[in-house]
């Protein structure tokens, strides 16, 4: 029989919401298959609330608390997470999105089908407010050669949604900080070591969004650090000059000169599906 045991890795700092933190926890739990353990960074000082209800989580065994001094950021947190996660599968959860009662049984049915395997996603639902009130949804494509291809173009995976083998992580350098990409240059990382991908093509995550999470998605900040990332795949050989030219004009289109009204109707119409 496999080893079927499996870590889920989560962070949660100063600004996630008590009640959004718990019901993300609780949809970790209340799993057809439970995970073998909790990793839980604390990615620095939190507020009462929240620190009370992590305190309550520690009493249970099945909880590992790493509290980290000071706020990282992102992709550090992610990091010193994984470096505690006792076993090969590692699923990663945010701290205020709502997991599908099925997806580790759905995620560990692949690997077990497929023991090559290093990485297993699936597709977003995306909300406002009430889990009910789904506003869009992100469709991954699903086999490895469908993945590689769309990846030369957007992120092909959904963070929130992933399960992979923590020692293929590691030996790419596991996650590095980069501006509201960490995942994907991750992803893109696994892709140049022959890594080998997979989507299920159903919902496993309800992620909670603003209302404004669309006109968010620009600003030079934001277009800088994308346009770095299409160097990295030119300089890798992932992508040439011509789709460099392309990703980086669309980009800049997008997030620099559209307002963000249009732009929050550009992401809804071409990069999200109705449910």
């Amino acid at each position: 029989m496999p080893d079927t045991r499996f870590s889920v890795s989560m962070c949660v700092y100063i600004k996630d919401t008590p009640e959004w933190f718990t019901t993300a926890v609780e949809s970790v739990l209340n799993q057809t298959v439970k995970p073998s353990e909790v990793v839980l960074v604390v990615d620095g000082p939190v507020t009462a609330q929240l620190d009370a209800i992590i305190t309550d989580y520690e009493k249970n065994p099945l909880f590992r608390i790493v509290r980290l001094p000071k706020n990282v950021g992102h992709g550090e947190a992610r990091r010193a997470c994984l470096n505690h996660c006792r076993y090969e599968l590692v699923a990663l959860m945010d701290a205020d999105d709502i997991s599908a009662s099925d997806r580790f049984e759905k995620q560990l049915a692949l690997f077990e089908a497929n023991p090559e395997l290093t990485i297993a996603g699936g597709n977003i639902t995306e909300f406002v407010g009430d889990p009910e009130n789904i506003v869009g949804a992100r469709v991954v494509s699903q086999d490895d050669a469908a993945i590689k291809a769309d990846m030369k173009i957007r992120c092909p995976m959904n963070q929130v949604t992933v399960m992979f083998r923590k020692s293929a992580v590691e030996k790419v350098g596991g996650y590095i900080d980069w501006y509201n990409e960490e995942d994907y240059y991750l992803w893109l990382r696994l892709y140049l070591d022959g890594a080998v991908f997979a989507n299920l093509p159903d919902y496993l995550v309800n992620v909670r969004v603003g209302k404004e999470m669309y006109q968010r998605r620009g600003g030079k900040k934001y277009f800088l650090s994308e346009a770095k990332l299409q160097k990295y795949m030119l300089d890798n050989k992932v992508i040439g000059f011509g789709a460099f030219a392309i990703n980086v004009g669309k980009r800049f289109v997008v997030q620099i000169m559209l307002p963000n009204k249009l732009r929050s109707w550009v992401f809804k119409k071409f990069a999200r599906k109705t449910v």
